[in-house]
């Protein structure tokens, strides 16, 4: 019987420092890898109150942009924007500005998307040629001087007003394609 017990008590032990050890390494790892979507939820900074300028100076181009707040995600070089604005000069271009609640930034600045009461104006205030936009969303290609959505679309243009459902406007021509559901009224 003592060696019985002597056996039960040594496997008891062994069993107890087993789950010991096993607890501490548990404790004691790193943090695994959170999945990708975790990565992106938690921003590599965060900057508030900001404003920036991008000039080219052999074209005298400008643009310039603040918002509220900035988050980066490291993970997909992706940086999110709230309370959005954007203002881009040209020589021999009319003026475009942006706003907007929300923006992120992809491919170094090559791909904007917008989205959540976007309104984008082309021109001055007192220029008769001034066109006005608000939308949802939209897809800016500042290099190109492209704005795209697929959402719907209401445009101002003096008297009249255009909605339509996706469209694709050319900063650099001034051509704006409108693509499904087209509607104009003119208020004269």
């Amino acid at each position: 019987m003592h060696s019985r017990q002597h056996i039960s008590f040594s496997l008891i032990l062994f069993i107890f420092l087993m789950l010991i050890t096993w607890w501490l390494d548990q404790i004691t790892r790193p943090p695994e890898q959170a999945k990708d979507s975790d990565l992106y939820q938690n921003p590599d900074y965060i900057v508030e109150d900001l404003s920036g300028i991008r000039m080219e100076h052999a074209a005298t181009t400008q643009r310039i942009f603040t918002a509220e707040k900035l988050f980066h995600y490291i993970d997909e070089d992706v940086t999110q924007m709230e309370q959005v604005n954007f203002i881009s000069t040209e020589p021999g271009k009319p003026l475009m500005r942006l706003q907007a609640e929300r923006a992120e930034i992809r491919n170094k600045g090559k791909d904007i998307y917008l989205s959540n009461d976007v309104t984008a104006i082309r021109g001055l205030d007192d220029e008769k040629g001034k066109i006005s936009l608000v939308t949802q969303f939209l897809h800016l290609i500042p290099d190109e001087g492209l704005v795209k959505t697929n959402q719907a679309v209401t445009i101002s243009k003096s008297n009249t007003t255009i909605t339509a459902i996706g469209m694709e406007l050319n900063n650099q021509t001034g051509v704006i394609q409108l693509l499904a559901q087209v509607r104009a009224v003119n208020n004269k």
